[in-house]
């Protein structure tokens, strides 16, 4: 207040601030945290915001909120370690267990808000003050030494519940004449009647053996192929954060491929989560978006089993994403503890596989259930694949940035045309597809590629009863899904196995094989509509002529609706190269 100075976050975990006409720039603080397992050097804060009254300084170190009294000490920069509040350089308190987001003074400078997933917490200063004082003078009594030396002032916490309309189509309609892979076994219909009722599949059977409800729509698909839609088990979709936008071509352009479902195994942020639930209220179009939230990673410097309860709170009670992903959070204890935590609390956790085989052995024998990334090694015998197939664990190995070898983006680059590609130009920014096309910083000869060894272990583990997923890693939205499960399916596995790998194995990777991964009564409508057999050729699975999602049925070439809405898609923001509706700017 009264300030004549600008202050801001500046690079290295400093505060920094400048005059109102941007000179006489100071460092005035620099704030660090621990120091993690296999580091040298200890975090920084990656926000300080001074109070708007007083001298006091809101910290963010790992996620983590921190108030520090800035010192005054001339020209001279200070390091504030807050490793050990109790302990450091200046008066310093540790405002959160579980982490905040968004978090900003109030305009006294009295109070911090900040939130965590669904909640939002307010903690008082001076309250926080005096329940301190508490304690110490209970702990200063002999009658209450230790009774309350675990006590801790609890912030404000309110949860807010915002409701939306899901997105439920109605009706029913009757997809006629195709050929129809269930993934029920080996079964494939010829010339079937698959019936859908709302956002779920109602029957299915050969034509004329299932009742036609009246009234249903009749959509002819004869001479075409139908497959359950695709399941990305490691996609990477990350969207406009901030500030959203609900136009997000990195979900058009997947759900236009045929992906019907994914399963983002780290975030990096919370964004994820919320236009998760644009996309179930559709307002936005998109695959079903599942995501881990941010990875637990080894900064959390897990103590036992009890910290790893609190940490693994923040995924089960406030982000509610049924699911975590593991990145390499220490050493094997550490690892026991968060899988412990994770049955507990109803988290389905995965992990990274960081190289290291073996971690992925020891995570195997340990319980995790999923493997995110390629094993580092080739060949790999049959003790290893029996220890996969007998733990269930499910390997989805994204050989698109293959371990041990160059990735297998770069083989399809020089091998497939992308930069002049109609659909993938239609739904993918013009800049975008110029940055990934036209100059490759990499080329390799054949002979050094290794994403057909490592995908003759995947032929192996699925001829054994082991489960495998697709997952693209984001490589190239929705095109790139492709090129993945065709780099799967080079080391022999059979096309239909490597079409039960993209659907109904990818649902059971992300726990969701109930609803989803086959074609049968009662499991939600989520359908890719083929012009050409991906039994005959693997490469036909990006033939795709309609995509259904949810029970509603889109044009795979445009994504306009065809069912139960005719609906065109709005144009994409970036579609027009000149700027339209802007003062001044006129056409040339």
């Amino acid at each position: 207040e009264g300030s004549d100075r600008i202050w801001l976050t500046g690079p290295g975990g400093t505060l920094r601030s400048l005059r109102w006409d941007g000179s006489d720039e100071r460092v005035h603080l620099k704030v660090t945290g621990p120091t993690p397992a296999g580091s040298r050097e200890p975090m920084e804060a990656s926000m300080l915001r001074r109070a708007p009254m007083g001298d006091q300084v809101l910290a963010d170190v790992n996620g983590e909120l921190y108030v520090i009294t800035l010192p005054r000490v001339g020209t001279d920069t200070l390091t504030v370690s807050v490793s050990d509040p109790e302990r450091a350089a200046f008066p310093a308190r540790r405002l959160t267990e579980m982490r905040g987001e968004f978090a900003r003074w109030s305009p006294d400078g009295r109070s911090v808000h900040y939130s965590l997933g669904n909640a939002h917490f307010l903690y008082d200063l001076q309250a926080a003050r005096a329940f301190a004082d508490s304690v110490d003078d209970a702990r200063a009594a002999a009658d209450s030494a230790g009774a309350r030396a675990d006590a801790r002032y609890t912030p404000a916490e309110h949860r807010v519940r915002i409701t939306a309309e899901r997105d439920l189509p109605t009706g029913t309609a009757v997809l006629r004449g195709a050929r129809v892979i269930t993934m029920r076994g080996e079964e494939v219909i010829e010339n079937a009647d698959l019936v859908i009722r709302g956002n779920r599949i109602a029957a299915v059977g050969a034509r004329g053996s299932v009742e036609i409800p009246d009234g249903a729509e009749i959509l002819d698909a004869t001479g075409r192929t139908i497959v359950p839609g695709y399941v990305d088990a490691h996609a990477h979709m990350w969207p406009s954060w901030g500030v959203h936008r609900t136009d997000q071509w990195i979900y058009e352009a997947n759900l236009a491929y045929g992906v019907t479902t994914t399963r983002d195994p780290q975030t990096s942020t919370t964004d994820v989560l919320t236009y998760a639930d644009l996309v179930r209220a559709g307002e936005v179009i998109g695959p079903r978006i599942y995501s881990t939230g941010p990875g637990v990673f080894w900064q959390e410097s897990v103590r036992d089993l009890e910290h790893a309860r609190s940490i693994l709170r923040r995924y089960s009670d406030y982000y509610d994403t049924k699911t975590i992903k593991m990145y390499v959070a220490g050493n094997r204890q550490q690892r026991q503890w968060i899988l412990m935590a994770a049955r507990e609390q109803g988290l389905m956790p995965t992990t990274e596989g960081s190289l290291n085989l073996k971690q992925n052995l020891t995570e195997t024998l340990d319980g995790y259930p999923g493997l995110e990334h390629s094993l580092p090694i080739y060949p790999l015998y049959d003790d290893v694949v029996q220890l996969f197939v007998a733990s269930r664990r499910v390997y989805t190995p994204t050989l698109l940035v293959s371990y041990g070898g160059p990735w297998a983006e770069n083989w399809f680059y020089e091998t497939e045309e992308v930069h002049d590609d109609a659909k993938l130009r239609h739904f993918m920014p013009h800049e975008e597809v110029d940055r990934v096309a036209l100059r490759r910083p990499q080329w390799f000869r054949e002979d050094q590629h290794v994403f057909e060894d490592h995908a003759r272990f995947v032929r192996d583990l699925v001829a054994a009863g082991g489960r495998v997923g697709v997952g693209s890693h984001g490589q190239l939205q929705g095109l790139g899904y492709h090129w993945e499960l065709w780099a799967l399916q080079s080391g022999g596995l059979p096309e239909h196995e490597a079409l039960r790998v993209a659907t109904q194995f990818g649902a059971e990777a992300i726990g969701l094989d109930g609803d989803l991964g086959s074609i049968e009564p009662g499991k939600l409508a989520d359908l890719v509509v083929l012009e050409r057999n991906p039994l005959d050729d693997i490469r036909n699975s990006r033939s795709i002529r309609w995509v259904m999602k949810n029970g509603r049925l889109y044009d795979g070439d445009t994504l306009d609706e065809i069912y139960p809405r005719q609906r065109q898609r709005p144009p994409s923001w970036w579609s027009s190269r000149e700027p339209t509706g802007v003062p001044g700017v006129g056409p040339r």
